[in-house]
């Protein structure tokens, strides 16, 4: 049922206007609970959401671990629980796993839309795993790109990468060569430290951010960070959560909602970074849209 993320942007668009309008958009949601699990070395975050508008509650558990030995198992794993707004029964159990991956890249299509340059011709990719393929699916369905490059750690996993898509892809040797001239960059890495340096980055580029989402890992260096206009999904969030913002002290200009409410601009023609963390609204979101989709099937 989530196939096409693009079929989630409506209901996205109109989740993150409605939380950033504040009590007015009836969105409840509280920054992300997060359990360290220090004998393992992971986490395990909660993430509960109720959206007025959709008259949908859900709560999400996901577990991360950075640094498995065991690659078999994925870094991220996760569970959406819908229930009944009116009674608060359990209606449905969703493998959170694959709303994460589609919703995460539904959003930062969003700011994608919003944010880049006006002749966008070179994608980016830094990363090679599960966010990667989604963010390739939805950029390559909704824009037109003359080239793709990707770059990763292991240089074996982003060969397997461009093998495996339906398009072209440059397999890069550094990361360096891969931003060098883009003009969108998504960077969905588990680097604790920044792979992105400012210095790389064409002017008028827009990035999304999408890793380092604890508050002492980063993906992208203070020049970057300060030399760019900042978009967040959360303020609250990115103050709290984001290594990047909260380590470079860089300024937040906007929340996606408020761009897309029409009470910020967008400015497509600046150097422009989306900070995403992930909102548990949007998992909301994209849980109803799934029961929704079975129970019309059904």
């Amino acid at each position: 049922h989530l196939h096409r993320a693009s079929l989630l942007l409506p209901a996205l668009e109109a989740a993150l206007a409605n939380f950033s309008a504040g009590a007015a958009g009836g969105v409840v949601q509280p920054v992300r609970t997060v359990l360290p699990v220090p004998r393992h070395g992971g986490y395990l975050g909660v993430m509960p959401a109720y959206s007025a508008a959709d008259d949908a509650l859900t709560t999400k558990l996901v577990t991360f671990y950075e640094h498995l030995k065991d690659s078999s198992v994925p870094s991220h794993q996760a569970t959406v629980l819908l229930f009944e707004p009116s009674n608060g029964t359990l209606k449905a159990v969703l493998d959170g796993s694959v709303i994460t991956a589609k919703r995460t890249a539904a959003v930062s299509a969003i700011a994608t839309k919003l944010l880049m340059p006006p002749f966008a011709e070179v994608l980016c990719i830094l990363g090679a795993g599960v966010q990667a393929y989604s963010h390739y699916d939805i950029f390559t369905e909704l824009f037109t790109f003359k080239e793709v490059r990707i770059w990763n750690r292991t240089k074996e996993k982003a060969v397997k990468f461009a093998s495996s898509v339906s398009g072209p892809v440059r397999v890069c040797s550094s990361a360096q060569e891969a931003v060098t001239g883009a003009d969108v960059i998504v960077t969905v890495t588990m680097a604790t430290a920044p792979i992105l340096c400012g210095d790389w980055v064409k002017p008028g580029a827009h990035i999304n951010a999408i890793g380092a989402s604890r508050p002492d890992w980063r993906e992208l260096d203070d020049e970057l960070m300060k030399n760019s206009i900042l978009f967040v999904d959360s303020r609250d969030a990115a103050l709290t959560e984001s290594g990047d913002v909260i380590l470079s002290g860089a300024e937040i200009f906007a929340e996606l909602g408020e761009v897309l409410k029409g009470t910020k601009p967008a400015l497509p023609e600046k150097t422009t970074v989306f900070k995403s963390l992930g909102m548990a609204v949007e998992d909301t979101v994209a849980a109803k849209f799934v029961y929704d989709a079975w129970s019309a099937g059904n």
